[in-house]
């Protein structure tokens, strides 16, 4: 969640900009307090300020800083407020730390530090990790050495990068289920992703465990057991590389508009194989947020189309309850980065417990996720900078209709049109705009879909939170009576998903409900002039296609009238408060 940016120069030059550079490219992660330490005459100057990274750039300009080796963080508060004293990086008299994970026993290892004369001046976990290392320097080790030692020590998950006063040309980095990439370019890059190194060509992605010591125009890597190791360098995919908002406010503006395009590359690229269902009696989905929502509509598809019964899980429940695997199972793992932590946990679990086959589903190339899984299919969004998933959501929902619908040919070529739908719905985007301007000061929404619609229903909730602050609920349009109804009023904005399917009539006849108890019903379809549908409510026309690709279709207007929203709510669209992108920590 956090982001980490460290720089070894290749020669003198002053790497200050340059790691300011990389953590801008790091805040889509999400974050709440940045800070930057370089060495700089043998000693380390740091300069850190909580909020924006704005704020560290102004008080940058006041006190200048100057040095050729250097770390930079932007921090997503864990263990204590997201102030100015707890941002990154942390230090200990010679060393300066900046670190991303949860450091579970650091209650224990910073009760023994006291005894031994430490000095705590923060809340963070993170510096118990900068006073062990101070210790192992105080007893002469080097920096590789001081690593070796402290990572026998610390439980839990980190990406760890450090330097040290006493060894000015060094950076030591290390990490434990937390992603942290080494970049190689003019200078020597350390990052929790690419998008941070984009000066690179190539980069090496450490494993769990690993070690990297970068000294000078050189990198080391070591092992688990500390011993030399020579991992491949991989190119630098363009399409992993921020390239701007282009003529776009916002990323997530930009990021919606894509999708066509996304889809297309998502269909050429991935050709499904209905023998990986042979002998499968049960899927099991493993996700979490908007991925989980995609998981629940493909759910639907599964069973209709696979006719095998299908689970869908949240992530980060999955493995506490004890759950019972059973034979032939078929895992799928769905995540944008590949990274995140309670999806990774839970596929470990079902590892550990089961000979279940384990597919995973994700957005980004050499991603943790794809080290443990059998087989890995690719959605093609490229990067996606927005906090509030867009493109890569419809992209994993058309993998998922390809899994869905290999063995019907029908559907696979129907699929092919898509994208051409999306472009229309697109384009109608000023419609969209308008219709924001009704529900902006609401202060709740309710959102309602039947069958496949009904978890388009809790995304397009899901985004309206996230984005706008807007208090909203998804719920299954059948259910409103059994509770929900009770909210409805004439100020509450009722958003109604009501594609011409086997449920439309159901569908119809809730709305007419909502109706009689609010006048602010707004409602999606791809039906015009229906009988069915009220004249008094607002209508969204939307382009027919086939009622199984209804839940894509349908939640591309959701996103737009989100971001028009936020727009005129003011808040900060692609980096909404609290949030982070990648959640690397549980």
């Amino acid at each position: 969640m956090c982001g980490i940016i460290g720089i070894v120069a290749s020669s003198n030059n002053n790497i200050v900009d340059e790691i300011i550079a990389g953590l801008e490219k790091l805040e889509y992660r999400g974050y709440d307090s940045a800070g930057v330490a370089v060495i700089c005459s043998d000693r380390i100057e740091r300069v850190r300020a909580a909020g924006k990274l704005q704020n560290l750039k102004t008080k940058l300009e006041s006190n200048k800083i100057s040095g050729s080796v250097g770390i930079g963080h932007t921090r997503w508060a864990t263990h204590g407020k997201a102030t100015e004293n707890n941002a990154h990086p942390i230090m200990s008299r010679d060393v300066a730390v900046v670190h991303n994970g949860i450091i579970e026993n650091y209650k224990e290892l910073k009760f023994d530090l006291q005894k031994e004369g430490y000095i705590f001046e923060t809340d963070t976990d993170t510096e118990v990790v900068a006073h062990l290392l101070q210790r192992e320097i105080n007893n002469g080790c080097s920096p590789l050495e001081t690593f070796k030692n402290i990572m026998k020590l610390i439980e839990g998950s980190y990406a760890i990068a450090a330097v040290f006063s006493s060894f000015p040309n060094t950076i030591v980095a290390a990490k434990y289920r937390c992603p942290l990439a080494v970049g190689f370019g003019e200078n020597i890059y350390i990052g929790s992703d690419i998008n941070s190194m984009s000066a690179c060509g190539e980069v090496v992605y450490l494993e769990d465990g690993e070690c990297v010591e970068v000294t000078g125009d050189n990198a080391l890597f070591f092992d688990t057991n500390f011993q030399p190791i020579e991992p491949k360098r991989q190119k630098v995919s363009p399409d992993f590389v921020n390239v701007g908002k282009g003529e776009y406010g916002h990323y997530m503006l930009k990021e919606i508009m894509e999708q066509p395009s996304a889809i297309r590359r998502t269909i050429l690229s991935n050709k499904i194989d209905g023998e990986i269902f042979n002998g499968v009696s049960r899927i099991l989905i493993l996700a979490c947020g908007t991925s989980y929502y995609a998981g629940m509509v493909a759910k639907y598809w599964f069973e209709k189309f696979l006719k095998i019964a299908t689970d869908v899980e949240i992530a980060s429940e999955y493995r506490y309850r004890h759950p019972i695997i059973g034979e032939n199972v078929l895992a799928i793992a769905i995540t944008q980065s590949g990274e995140t932590i309670d999806t990774l946990e839970a596929m470990e679990h079902v590892r550990k417990n089961s000979n279940s086959k384990v597919i995973a589903i994700a957005n980004v190339r050499n991603s943790a996720i794809s080290r443990i899984s059998d087989f890995i299919f690719y959605t093609e969004a490229g990067m996606e900078i927005g906090v509030a998933s867009t493109k890569a959501f419809t992209a994993q929902l058309t993998i998922l209709a390809q899994m869905a619908f290999c063995n019907h040919e029908f559907l696979i070529r129907e699929l092919q049109n898509l994208p051409t739908l999306c472009e229309e719905v697109l384009s109608s985007s000023k419609e969209i705009e308008d219709l924001a301007k009704k529900i902006h000061t609401a202060n709740s929404a309710i959102y309602l879909g039947r069958g496949s619609l009904y978890p388009i229903a809790l995304e397009g909730a899901l985004k309206l939170k996230e984005v706008s602050y807007i208090h909203a609920e998804g719920f299954a349009a059948g259910e409103m009576k059994h509770g929900p109804i009770a909210l409805i009023d004439d100020n509450i904005p009722v958003i109604c998903l009501c594609p011409h399917n086997e449920l439309f009539e159901k569908t119809s006849s809730n709305i007419q409900v909502a109706l009689a108890r609010g006048k602010n019903v707004i409602i999606f379809s791809d039906l015009p002039g229906s009988k069915l549908l009220p004249s008094e409510a607002t209508k969204i026309i939307l382009p027919r296609i086939s009622e199984e690709f209804a839940p894509i279709l349908h939640v591309i207007p959701l996103q737009l009238l989100t971001y028009y929203v936020a727009l005129l709510r003011g808040t900060d669209v692609d980096k909404p408060r609290n949030l982070a992108k990648s959640v690397t920590v549980e």
